[in-house]
């Protein structure tokens, strides 16, 4: 196969500065003389494929929940999760998401493609024995985790439901394993299309089941899809590997140049990923025993606040991992520290508000996407409660995300990985020692509270390491903040107004939707109104940029 040439060049122009676009360097790459999209398209694409997934998981919760609601058959479903993804994130995600990826763009970048791609067979081939050998064990021994340690608090009908549905569901974990393997190379060569595109796919299948297979299987059909959706994700980015050139052959050799770099790597991230995963297991556990409605309703209440987390901080950090990998290889640390600040102000600037909306909304937005059928009023306020606490959180949320990625493009997993653990073992004692008297929505609050606390301890390691984060950042915050609690004002009193209108049955469908939406930009436009008021660079860079534009035609 032709061997692929990797040239890295930035584009000056006329003036001598490097441009740049919301903080972010504006960069064209070359792969085989081809130039790939800069950061900011590639973020466009990647937030749009985003919200395409997103927005079918939303619509796959959508589907589910007039069949099932939030019962224990649901509930089992959830569960049997657990054990599966904690193989396809601890082993796979773990490799090829943090450690991989760094040592992958440094062959890269020297350029060394056929070195590349014998640590890509290396690494793809150990990960897929681990993960087969593993999943080998698990189906075995199914029966006594789920009864032991996922959910001691189901039903016996429905753990035994829970281990045939975990049994179904390991195929997954290799599947979607490959599929961020093949992730992991193309955007090292910054190819973003289809690693967006391929959990869209996965979301179809996982529709597609629920539709077509739950009438005669039950919630067995929906498993199907992801087995099915699984084996997608992988197939659609296997032209991008093509078009690269890839050369994958089975390697067992432990002495593969970069190998032991990835193993170094990857050692604390699997440790980290373990204990992020052992902590879900631990509040599936505490919800289980607090009542099984409570597992479903916070699985949806998870999937609600993940729509806007995927389609801002999961698309920004995507984007901005594979250039902060090759700035540091290349030694170039200020560059490196610019992309990041300028990932993390228009992240602020963005999540806050969508935050607020989140939180106000939380009832309307559940009505409106999942109250029908088995889903009733009492499943919308369970719903609705736990939700709160999680909105709470996004910020948290998406800055662990930019930050952990951060940390992994200098090679140190260490740092966030030592975090994560503090940060899970405190929430595993505040949730045992809160759920007694709060339920579950103490496990909610527990989860945003000290995610909110890992992202600032990290946020204070890297201040300290780059000797500050950015300039005048502490006016530019105060301007976010009041323009917020301005927005968070508008958002409470037109909140519960609109809960009652969106309430089912009060209302045609079409006009509630209408409704909602005029809410929702009521929201926005008090945001954008108050911060240009203030100044907000974000926003009147935005503003000029677009009347520079109405000129020039």
């Amino acid at each position: 196969m032709k061997r692929n040439r990797v040239t890295i060049s930035t584009s000056i122009h006329s003036d001598g500065e490097s441009k740049t676009l919301g903080g972010l360097e504006k960069s064209t790459l070359h792969i085989n003389g081809l130039a790939v999209p800069t950061l900011a398209r590639s973020t466009s694409i990647v937030a749009a494929a985003f919200v395409a997934s997103r927005l079918l998981g939303l619509a796959r919760e959508a589907i589910l929940a007039p069949k099932f609601g939030t019962s224990g058959e649901y509930a089992a479903y959830v569960s049997a999760f657990r054990i599966p993804d904690l193989l396809f994130l601890v082993i796979m995600a773990g490799a090829f998401g943090s450690a991989f990826i760094p040592v992958f763009s440094g062959f890269l970048s020297r350029p060394d493609s056929a070195g590349a791609w014998r640590l890509a067979s290396a690494v793809i081939t150990l990960t897929a024995i681990t993960v087969v050998l593993t999943a080998g064990v698990v189906f075995l021994f199914a029966g006594p985790m789920i009864r032991y340690l996922v959910a001691p608090g189901l039903s016996p009908e429905n753990q035994s439901l829970a281990v045939e549905l975990m049994r179904v569901l390991l195929v997954s974990p290799l599947l979607l394993g490959m599929g961020i393997a093949a992730k992991g190379i193309l955007e090292s060569h910054h190819q973003f299309t289809l690693p967006a595109l391929a959990p869209v796919v996965y979301n179809i299948s996982i529709i597609g089941g629920a539709i077509l297979l739950t009438p005669s299987m039950g919630i067995h059909g929906v498993a199907i899809g992801v087995a099915v959706g699984a084996l997608g994700h992988v197939l659609i980015q296997v032209p991008g590997l093509y078009r690269l050139g890839m050369r994958y052959r089975p390697i067992i050799d432990f002495r593969v140049d970069g190998l032991r770099e990835v193993g170094r790597l990857l050692v604390p991230r699997l440790i980290g990923q373990a204990a992020f995963q052992v902590n879900f297991i631990a509040v599936n556990y505490f919800a289980s025993n607090a009542g099984e409605e409570g597992v479903s309703a916070l699985n949806y209440a998870w999937q609600l606040l993940m729509l806007p987390h995927g389609v801002i901080a999961l698309s920004i950090s995507t984007v901005i991992f594979p250039t902060m990998a090759q700035q540091y290889e290349q030694g170039r640390l200020a560059d490196l520290q610019e992309t990041l600040v300028g990932a993390l102000r228009p992240l602020l600037f963005i999540t806050l508000p969508v935050s607020i909306g989140l939180f106000a909304f939380r009832e309307s937005i559940i009505q409106l996407a999942l109250q029908r059928g088995e889903f009733n009023q009492a499943s919308t306020e369970r719903v609705a409660a736990l939700l709160a606490w999680l909105a709470l959180g996004l910020v948290g949320y998406a800055f662990v995300e930019v930050l952990t990625r951060a940390f992994y493009a200098m090679h140190d997993t260490r740092t966030p990985v030592a975090t994560g653990l503090l940060i899970i073992l405190g929430n595993v004692l505040l949730s045992a020692i809160l759920v007694k008297d709060y339920g579950h929505e103490a496990l909610a609050w527990s989860l945003s509270a000290t995610t909110a606390a890992e992202a600032l301890i990290m946020l204070l390691v890297l201040r300290n390491r780059f000797g500050g984060i950015g300039a005048d950042l502490g006016g530019w915050l105060i301007r976010i903040l009041i323009a917020s609690f301005v927005t968070g004002i508008v958002s409470l009193v037109t909140s519960g107004h609109l809960a009652a209108l969106t309430r089912p049955g009060e209302a045609p469908f079409l006009q509630q939707i209408v409704l909602f939406g005029l809410g929702g930009s009521l929201v926005a436009v008090t945001y954008t109104l108050t911060s240009y008021a203030l100044r907000v660079p974000e926003l009147t860079a935005v503003v000029k940029r677009i009347s520079t534009l109405i000129r020039n035609r």
